[in-house]
């Protein structure tokens, strides 16, 4: 129970209800002089200092230990000293090394008020502000230089404050956090810290730049998973506009007031475009944004801007074949009708859910409406984890029209290429030159946005290297904030990222 007091002789042991109380006593042995390093054993005098030790069953245990103060041999050095026994007694200290290691080890994960509530619960009474100081004694451990470093940035106050995390990305050990992310603070820590070969990053120009500048030899490698994200984003882009072409597969567009208002809006902008008027003069003449006005521009016939409906699966979905039928050999049969036969058969929503479901058109469609980041999902996922249903849906889908068949054959071929290995540089490289050919604009423009960091993404297609273990950094360190409540500046949060 008390062995991390056995360097001293325990006199005795009081049981005060709330409190155990230990009175005990330094050896009678002699003690080497600090300054000289003399021994003796001449007692000049005693004292007694009252520390704190780890709780036993939840409550408080002071140690009252009777310490000597000693007198050196040595003429000319100091008169007395008071003995120490380290790992038992610290100087200046009211809690022993284990209760302060113990206390240390809660605040690193719950830091001020909040271990200080859980210390409490344990019998352990603090203030926050010694729970802090506890936290930010530990020196921080001198950085070792990796050979792989991993580069992200994390938002302190977003839109407004960022900060950089650099971790080893081999052995996911973090490294340091700089304030700011800029290309000077990289390259400052960079230039003071030589010796790193491969820099994992995501497509920040400032990094790039600031690698460049400073380790003008070292291998810059892309992000993968920001690379398939970026994809992506371009892949919903075209698969949302063509959908008038897919959704031909499954249900009808819809045609009501927002259609009309669209195709109206799409002739006005080409009747003014062919009339030789700018895209900025266009945006000021029919009152809409430049970007509204580059959406319209882009697209070659007004059909491509309609959507497919978006439903949810419903609790009527199980009875459609029912009511598909009864329709069919009744088209006049009243929704009354079919709601007392569907609730003889176990339907339990409500009349109105199914009134919304027939004049939608739900009941005589082929299949249930998908919408256009569902499709783009199915694309984006392996085909041997796709259910038979889903792959046959996707097959029908994608063979609507010519461009998403292409669209389909470039999701594979790009996904195929982020497996690391030898030769993909070429084989990105004639994907690239495919894709360009095809007619997908939205997947053009992801393109242009590698050109300029084209040796980053051949070094993430063809090595092992990551930023997986700095995006998991930066994933711990958003529940760190969230703990703190936006209370702690950079400094206590650099220290329990860096401690975790």
């Amino acid at each position: 129970m008390f062995s991390g007091l056995s360097p001293l002789v325990v006199e005795d042991v009081a049981d005060e209800g709330e409190q155990i109380r230990i009175r005990a006593r330094t050896l009678d042995r002699p003690v080497a002089c600090p300054g000289c390093g003399a021994e003796t054993a001449r007692v000049h005098g005693y004292h007694e200092r009252s520390v704190a030790d780890v709780p036993v069953d939840a409550r408080r245990v002071l140690v009252v230990v009777r310490i000597r103060r000693l007198i050196c041999p040595t003429y000319g050095c100091r008169q007395t000293f008071r003995e120490q026994l380290p790992g038992v007694l610290e100087r200046y200290q009211r809690r022993t090394p284990r209760l302060t290691g113990q206390i240390g080890a809660v605040v690193r994960e719950l830091a001020g008020r909040a271990g200080m509530r859980a210390l409490s619960a344990l019998a352990v009474r603090l203030s926050r502000p010694t729970a802090l100081r506890i936290l930010l004694r530990p020196p921080l451990p001198h950085p070792q230089v990796p050979r792989v470093l991993g580069v992200d940035d994390f938002a302190l106050r977003r839109r407004h404050r960022y900060a950089t995390v650099l971790i080893n990305a081999e052995t996911h050990e973090r490294i340091d956090v700089l304030p700011g992310r800029t290309a000077d603070v990289l390259e400052a820590w960079l230039g003071a810290h030589p010796g790193v070969q491969v820099v994992c990053r995501d497509g920040s120009g400032a990094y790039a730049e600031a690698i460049r500048r400073a380790l003008p030899d070292a291998i810059q490698v892309a992000d993968r998973w920001h690379l398939w994200h970026n994809f992506g984003e371009a892949v919903l882009k075209e698969v949302a506009g063509h959908s008038a072409c897919w959704a031909k597969a499954g249900p009808p567009l819809q045609d009501g007031t927002r259609a009309q208002s669209t195709r109206e809006r799409w002739h006005q902008v080409h009747n003014l475009l062919s009339k030789g008027v700018g895209l900025l003069e266009c945006a000021r003449r029919l009152n809409v944004s430049l970007n509204t006005v580059k959406r319209y521009a882009r697209v070659p016939e007004p059909q491509r801007l309609q959507r497919a409906p978006q439903y949810r699966p419903t609790i009527v979905d199980p009875y459609r074949d029912h009511l598909r039928r009864r329709r069919a050999d009744d088209p006049a049969v009243p929704v009354l009708h079919l709601f007392n036969e569907i609730n003889a058969l176990g339907y339990q929503g409500s009349f109105n859910l199914l009134y919304r479901y027939i004049t939608q058109g739900r009941v005589e469609a082929d299949r249930l409406p998908i919408a256009p980041r569902r499709l783009t999902r199915l694309l984006l996922t392996r085909p041997n984890n796709l259910k038979d249903e889903h792959r046959r849906l996707l097959d029908d889908l994608t063979g609507a029209c010519p461009e998403m068949i292409d669209l389909a054959g470039h999701v594979r071929g790009f996904a195929d290429l982020l497996r690391p290995r030898e030769g993909n540089a070429d084989r990105l490289d004639a994907w690239i030159a495919t894709a360009r050919a095809a007619d997908l604009p939205h997947l053009h423009a992801f393109i242009r946005g590698l050109d300029p960091d084209r040796d980053a993404v051949h070094a993430a297609v063809t090595l092992p290297y990551h930023n997986g273990g700095t995006e998991g950094v930066n994933t711990k360190t958003k529940r760190i904030m969230r703990q703190m409540h936006g209370r702690a500046g950079l400094a206590l949060l650099r220290h329990r990222i860096l401690l975790a």
